[in-house]
């Protein structure tokens, strides 16, 4: 089974095209969490795979105190595959740390570059910029289907000592003093859809009045922000003029 994870799209388009080579079923993580739901029974002996975007050069916390508290019978394969807009740093070693936690076979972590979509930090490509990385993409996602459906071990990043710190100490400081939605807010252009409602996978948005209202548990995956039809949704004024990225239809 393929688990994904995907704030604006880059992560649910890997998923689509691997399971297309492997034959995986896909399963959204965002839905699950947004539920409550763990991982889906899955067959004895059927491989795992997952793939996540990164968040501080490692997944994203709640995917994987997600797949601590899920249920995967069985010493599985895990094949991790994280989509980036520039490097995956370590995440290979608390890849490994999960695995042994779970029982899981570890079967390395793919790196696949993707246009950026962190528009409360970075700056978000226009829609052309955009085609064009992930032309560039496109085989190192090939590559790692095919790995996966021959079931190879994934080809991995080389590491480095800056990767090392990003994993480890960026890390360590970047979740307490980015990981919140203080600085969300909704400009007048808002229509009311309730789209951001919807689309938060930690059901941390409310609409009250008819505006959004972000609540203390976030997780920056900018499904809102970047998926507002309206674009009527800024992050402090640091997202102000900024392209919104979702995965280009």
């Amino acid at each position: 089974m393929l688990f994904y994870f995907s704030g604006t799209g880059n992560s649910a388009y890997v998923a689509e095209k691997i399971s297309q080579v492997t034959g995986e079923t896909l399963c959204s993580i965002n839905k699950k969490i947004k539920t409550g739901e763990s991982a889906p029974e899955t067959a004895a002996g059927e491989r795992l795979v997952f793939v996540v975007p990164t968040y501080g050069w490692r997944i994203p916390r709640i995917v994987e105190n997600w797949i601590r508290s899920s249920h995967f019978p069985g010493n599985r394969q895990a094949y991790f595959v994280m989509t980036c807009g520039s490097d995956i740093g370590s995440a290979s070693k608390y890849l490994q740390k999960l695995c042994r936690a779970k029982g899981f076979d570890y079967r390395g972590c793919a790196e696949i570059v993707m246009p950026e979509n962190y528009i409360a930090l970075f700056t978000t490509p226009e829609r052309e910029e955009a085609l064009e990385i992930i032309k560039r993409a496109e085989p190192a996602i090939e590559r790692a289907a095919w790995e996966i459906a021959n079931g190879r071990i994934l080809t991995e990043p080389v590491q480095t000592a800056s990767g090392k710190i990003k994993s480890s100490l960026v890390n360590t400081i970047y979740y307490p003093t980015m990981i919140h939605a203080k600085k969300f807010y909704a400009t007048d252009a808002c229509i009311s859809c309730g789209k951001c409602q919807k689309d938060c996978p930690l059901n941390n948005v409310s609409i009250v009045c008819g505006k959004p209202k972000w609540g203390k548990d976030c997780t920056h995956c900018m499904a809102c922000i970047c998926g507002c039809p309206a674009e009527a949704i800024e992050y402090g004024n640091h997202s102000k003029g900024l392209p919104r990225y979702q995965f280009p239809k």
